[in-house]
């Protein structure tokens, strides 16, 4: 079996798509130097950190859809894990540090439809084509992550 892995760290100024950083210190408020736009929608401790699967962005490539890693505004992105299974309720250990406890489902906005055919942000909804969402999360513990860190039960 192979453990669930930080692919990518991704923040901005506003908006998306986000940008790679090889390291990040994660607070209760998120990552340090992500900015959200929208603070109504984004953001704060409820959803701190937004989440999303490698492997759910390949499969999407092959479907046509021109996304890539931090298009779709999430901050860190997994490589390993099995998506389907991602729940509300799930905590996790990224690196030695940061604990996160999955909190919702992130609903897909207008803001993301650059991410698909026909401008359909749908694709990525939980609502529509379960077990394909991103996710938000809160911090339980904040610290300091990396790319290549181990994503471990928490």
């Amino acid at each position: 079996m192979t453990t669930a892995r930080i692919f990518q760290i991704n923040v901005s100024q506003g908006g998306v798509p986000k940008f790679a950083l090889p390291v990040a210190d994660v607070t209760v408020d998120g990552l340090v130097r992500d900015v959200q736009a929208d603070r109504r929608h984004h953001g704060g401790p409820l959803r701190a950190v937004c989440l999303y699967s490698l492997e759910r962005i390949l499969a999407l490539q092959e479907e046509g859809h021109p996304i890539f890693p931090g298009a779709a505004g999430e901050n860190v992105t997994v490589v390993g894990m099995d998506w389907a299974s991602v729940a509300p309720g799930h905590k996790w250990r990224l690196g030695p540090d940061v604990v996160l406890e999955v909190v919702s489902y992130t609903p897909p906005c207008a803001t993301i439809k650059h991410c698909f055919q026909e401008q359909e942000q749908n694709r990525i909804s939980q609502k529509h084509h379960p077990g394909w969402s991103r996710v938000y999360a809160q911090v339980i513990a904040p610290g300091r992550i990396r790319v290549g860190d181990a994503i471990l039960p928490g």
